[in-house]
């Protein structure tokens, strides 16, 4: 799956799908009941079950632009069990994959952290013997300065566990810049923040020969925020202030001429948002 957006490709490349039941105990969005989703009928076949049952992607996208080759988000990785993975650790062949459609993990120019979280940082390293090694060994790593300063300082034993596996490896290799939110790549590419889910997250701006295009990041985590942007997830560090960003996002961007390419989208993964009545909707 790709788009182009003038002289750049974006590519998607999936590391897992993952199914999401409503679960009252502990419901990933609370409000999106299968009986609220159904007053979205444009949310399926493509991001809700027939149950009413929540489609979330983990992927990555390879950005191949003028003499730049740019990865956002490095999912899960192998070897790393996590509670969102049912603590099991994934076996799969995303390096391969990467290799087969001409992007081998050594012509990586630059990885792009839009934020820390365990599901966005996994490839950064990779098992070698009983060491986590850099991934991607010629690119640098693009972690937010107010990111890092907030996870860095966490002492919970799953965030120190992301950062010894996921992080410090490539910091300590020296392959590290710590950015600010607005950092501009190249050209074409550059940072721009939407906090909220956490301190220092960023979204990604392409623009090329009058197109533009935005990798969210978990400034949403599923189309249907597009219509309820008021919906937070468990996992926004500040949620009040993830409201007024999706809010901001989701009305700046409607009917505007610019391609959102969703992070945790299931498949087709981008489109547009569109005015519908007083709300809104994301068209594919």
């Amino acid at each position: 799956m790709a788009w182009r957006i003038g002289e750049v490709n974006v590519t998607r490349l999936l590391e897992i799908e993952l199914v999401t039941p409503y679960d009252p105990e502990r419901p990933f969005l609370a409000e999106a009941t299968p009986e609220e989703l159904r007053r979205m009928p444009w949310l399926y076949p493509h991001f809700v079950t027939p149950e009413g049952a929540l489609k979330i992607s983990v992927h990555a996208l390879l950005i191949d632009a003028p003499g730049k080759r740019v990865i956002v988000d490095t999912c899960f990785g192998n070897d790393k069990p996590h509670a969102l993975i049912d603590r099991q650790p994934l076996q799969t062949r995303f390096l391969e994959e990467m290799a087969d459609i001409g992007w081998p993990r050594e012509r990586v120019d630059v990885v792009v952290c839009t934020h820390l979280h365990v599901d966005h940082v996994g490839w950064n390293t990779m098992k070698d013997a009983d060491r986590w090694v850099p991934t991607f060994p010629n690119a640098r790593y693009l972690i937010g300065r107010e990111e890092w300063a907030f996870w860095s300082a966490q002492q919970d034993k799953g965030s120190v566990r992301v950062m010894e596996q996921s992080v410090r490896p490539v910091l300590d290799a020296g392959l590290v810049d710590l950015v600010e939110v607005d950092h501009r790549i190249s050209n074409e590419i550059r940072l721009t923040p939407t906090v909220g889910h956490t301190p220092g997250h960023v979204s990604v701006l392409i623009e090329s020969q009058g197109e533009r295009a935005i990798i969210t990041g978990d400034l949403m985590h599923h189309p249907c925020q597009v219509t309820r942007p008021e919906w937070a997830p468990y996992a926004d560090s500040d949620p009040d202030q993830a409201r007024r960003t999706r809010r901001k996002f989701v009305s700046d961007h409607a009917d505007q001429p610019v391609l959102i390419i969703g992070t945790h989208f299931a498949a087709p993964t981008a489109g547009r948002i569109r005015r519908d009545g007083d709300a809104f909707r994301f068209q594919v």
